[in-house]
């Protein structure tokens, strides 16, 4: 078979050139991962440079499986959300180690891939509410807004009447943030491609001109080994009752955020079919599991379909080779990691800002009128941010959905999917959220 046949570019209507294109475009949009990733997860303990291999390889692998295996034009890489949950929550706030929350993505990517190959994540998909979806992706957003404000530096520890208190503009690291800031919102106006990646290498580099941050020693080397992280993972510490909030919060981060993206993409991408779903769906979800299991194991967390893909849906990306492109271009960025681990948090941190102020775009389709429908996105945002934990806010919006309805008297307008997602959202609640 021709590789043109095989990727079916004479029936999508596409060719070799758009779709490299629109590859290296998706690349470019997305391509801040290699940098924000290993500086999220370092507050967890795991060294940067390994991370960042980690980070590339878990990305290279997933994404292409998707292209050759799935044949679609996404691009898989560690999630935004997921990671700040591991680094922030589980081991700052609950104090557990990194290697027993990989312990807790590797048993969560096993079990996506069973559930996967059994079709139940396609029968739970259809069970979660739009609005639910709507709210999980808004507070996302709003707490890695809230993350991106303290590692700039504009938003930081106040007093005990007032928990936080604005930042110091006189400090250089500070304004060099602001600035950061403004670039990157200019260029996405202006819609410059790879508008994000270029906000950091600017900001980066005037943050080692100014002597804010350490100019790296070289700019292309071999990379580090991962060795110190590479298959570290606790299952034991991940199998206790105690953690078992952390291993319901994995599945629940995973599932809604893979769902949401491969559905929001194909209806970009005009993959749909006529009734809205997407033809053989578990394939792109099995692609999204095993890269979870090899994240884990290489040293990162959850991978999974990145929104970013857009981008290169945009520019005419339609098959498998799309994906194929980025992943290469993924694998490429190995051997640049003096740079790409010595950019400071002033040139990292706006794009945590600025990601989270494009995650607030599905709210205008939230249901203001119903309240059996705002009332449960609301808590499910606001809980998300404010008690500084994820999960507590999505499983705070899956307990309570149903229970609204009920309280309504419209119980026939929960699937049965729910209720199983809710049971396992008040088992969250019972082992200690």
């Amino acid at each position: 078979m021709r590789p043109r046949d095989f990727f079916e570019l004479d029936r999508l209507g596409t060719s070799w050139r758009t779709e490299t294109v629109a590859g290296a475009t998706t690349f470019l949009t997305m391509a801040y991962i290699i940098v924000v990733n290993p500086a999220i997860l370092s507050a967890a303990g795991i060294p940067q440079g390994p991370s960042m291999v980690a980070t590339v390889l878990s990305a290279f692998f997933g994404t292409m499986m998707m292209g050759i295996y799935a044949k679609r034009p996404f691009a898989i890489a560690p999630y935004m959300g997921e990671n700040a949950f591991i680094a922030y929550t589980v081991t700052g706030v609950l104090g557990y180690s990194w290697q027993t929350a990989l312990g807790a993505i590797f048993i969560g990517g096993v079990l996506f891939t069973f559930l996967t190959l059994v079709g139940a994540r396609s029968w739970l998909a259809g069970s979660i509410p739009s609005g639910l979806k709507i709210a999980f992706a808004v507070g996302i957003g709003l707490f890695l807004c809230f993350i991106g404000l303290n590692d700039t530096g504009l938003v930081v520890p106040g007093s005990p009447g007032a928990p936080v208190s604005f930042g110091d503009l006189g400090d250089t690291q500070v304004l060099l943030s602001v600035g950061g800031l403004f670039i990157m919102t200019m260029l996405l106006a202006a819609r410059v491609k790879g508008a994000l990646l270029i906000g950091i290498a600017v900001t980066a580099a005037a943050a080692f001109i100014t002597g804010s941050a350490p100019v790296p020693g070289s700019l292309v080397s071999m990379p580090p080994s991962i060795s110190g992280i590479f298959m570290k993972f606790n299952l034991a510490g991940a199998l206790s009752w105690g953690f078992i909030s952390v291993l319901l919060t994995v599945f629940v981060m995973d599932f809604v955020d893979t769902m949401g993206t491969l559905l929001g993409l194909s209806y970009r991408a005009g993959l749909l079919d006529e009734k809205g779903n997407l033809p053989d769906m578990e394939k792109p979800m099995l692609c999204d599991a095993l890269a979870t299991v090899a994240g884990a194991i290489l040293g990162t967390t959850t991978t999974g379909a990145y929104i970013e893909s857009a981008s290169g849906i945009e520019e005419g990306g339609r098959s498998g080779f799309t994906a194929v492109v980025t992943a290469f271009l993924f694998l490429l960025a190995l051997f640049f990691t003096p740079v790409l681990t010595s950019v400071p948090p002033c040139a990292y941190g706006p794009v945590l800002i600025v990601v989270g102020m494009l995650m607030l775009k599905p709210i205008v389709d939230l249901k203001f009128d119903d309240m059996t429908e705002l009332a449960p996105a609301f808590l499910t945002m606001v809980l998300m941010s404010f008690t500084y934990n994820l999960g507590i806010g999505m499983t705070a919006g899956l307990l309570t959905w149903p229970l609204f309805k009920v309280a309504a008297g419209r119980w026939r307008e929960v699937p049965a999917g729910l209720w199983v997602l809710s049971l396992l959202s008040l088992l969250y609640y019972a082992f200690g959220a």
